[in-house]
């Protein structure tokens, strides 16, 4: 017989100890595993001098201390007795001394926290989202934001137009639980979910490199406020509107596509892991990288964005008011429909990105075999940095946003001659002002 080597479902110890019921835990809290007595961390086959006093104590113990059954059998290499322990993996958490256990690689690992916290959510079958707001009321709740749901759901509800009680409305769209708010339903409607949830917002930076700031933002309000907000100023305070004439007319457009920025701002905000950070977007003059807590749903791969992939969610309750407002057209489309804009515009495709424990949208303004906005960005971010800190001298915005002096002032040159910036106070005194 030859015993597989260590892995995240194989262990191997020379001699029976009690301790080792963690890796059994662990076991059970992860994809099941064989733990081999009588082997030593070579994968050799030493042997046990007492396997018929383990085979009687081993299944005990696991049942007294764990909760549990596992398969407990002899096996015989090269003359020596050797146990296997084969534990299936667990729906429900299992905990050994009141503590948790996971595998992570080749080891066992206790959880603590927010992994914790994380676990017996996932274990539970919901999401955190479905579980009750203990500390809410129905006061919490914006009626305002309910009434214009109701008008972005006619279609798909036909009936809601006809309600009057907003609590018969969230109880048929699953958010509520024993005349309780669920979590879901603070996110999406309430006054002020930042109360409960001080992650629930979206921060949004402008950079012109990874140390160099222009500018911040933090979006709060619930779900329905922040998508609208987050477009509202990043159109009017960070982005670059570009022209081209159709005949005669003149038509202004985002250098990003916009229905893209959106559908991933919704995205984000749906599909995140509302335990851990914000929301995080940060604009530079050549991209946008949008990051939301909360890595891929079990079963999906980053190259599976890209084509048509079963629709797998994390937090089912947001996704199904999102949908029934018309936010989302179908679950399971809404990255290919961001890469598909973005073709449209004939700008590079995105990319999607598993880091930092979260998932990541890079948004490129580089057109397909052309340039990116890196020129027109910088002259851009000068601009801004001089109507957020009007006064300032060519040296000081050179210094902060960190690029050359002489090309700070080409680009004040170039934001003179269209007539959006003016000098104001004597010659060594004075600085740079918005018009």
């Amino acid at each position: 017989m030859i015993i597989e080597k260590e892995s995240q479902n194989i262990e191997f110890k020379q001699s029976w100890q009690d301790e080792y019921l963690k890796t059994i835990c662990a076991f059970a809290n992860s994809f099941g595993g064989k733990l081999y007595i009588g082997v030593n961390d070579k994968g050799k086959a030493v042997g046990i001098s007492d396997s018929k006093k383990l085979m009687e104590d081993i299944p005990n113990k696991i049942l007294s201390k764990l909760g549990i059954l596992s398969n407990v059998f002899i096996l015989s290499e090269n003359n020596n007795e050797i146990i296997c322990i084969e534990t299936n993996s667990y729906n429900v958490p299992i905990s050994f001394r009141g503590k948790y256990y996971i595998r992570t690689g080749n080891t066992t690992h206790e959880l603590n926290g927010l992994d914790l916290t994380r676990f017996l959510i996932q274990k539970s079958g919901l999401s955190w989202v479905a579980y009750p707001e203990e500390k809410s009321t129905f006061n919490d709740i914006d009626i305002e934001t309910v009434e214009k749901f109701k008008k972005m759901a006619a279609i798909r509800l036909p009936d809601i137009a006809l309600e009057t009680d907003y609590k018969v409305i969230l109880d048929k769209l699953g958010l509520i639980e024993d005349d309780k708010i669920k979590r879901a339903e603070m996110l999406l409607f309430g006054k002020n979910p930042q109360k409960y949830y001080n992650s629930a917002f979206i921060k949004i930076g402008k950079f012109l490199n990874d140390t160099a700031i222009i500018t911040t933002d933090d979006v709060e309000g619930n779900l329905f406020q922040q998508i609208e907000k987050v477009m509202d100023i990043i159109k009017t305070k960070y982005l670059i509107y570009k022209i081209k004439f159709d005949g005669i007319y003149r038509k202004d457009y985002l250098e990003y596509p916009e229905e893209a920025l959106r559908e991933a701002i919704i995205n984000a905000l749906i599909h995140r892991d509302y335990i851990g950070a914000h929301t995080q977007m940060k604009i530079y003059p050549d991209k946008i990288i949008l990051w939301n807590e909360g890595e891929l749903i079990k079963g999906i791969k980053i190259e599976d964005l890209k084509k048509t992939h079963p629709s797998k969610q994390r937090n089912e309750l947001l996704s199904r008011v999102f949908f029934l407002a018309g936010l989302i057209e179908s679950w399971g489309r809404g990255t290919i429909k961001i890469t598909e804009k973005f073709k449209e515009m004939n700008l590079k495709e995105p990319e999607f990105k598993a880091e930092f424990a979260g998932f990541s949208v890079y948004m490129y303004n580089e057109a397909v075999g052309g340039v990116n906005g890196g020129v027109n960005g910088g002259v851009n971010y000068v601009y801004d940095y001089i109507r957020n800190n009007p006064g300032k001298r060519t040296n000081s915005i050179a210094e902060v946003i960190g690029i050359p002096e002489d090309t700070v002032d080409k680009k004040i040159r170039k934001l003179k001659k269209e007539g959006k910036i003016e000098f104001k106070g004597a010659p060594k005194t004075g600085g740079y002002y918005v018009k």
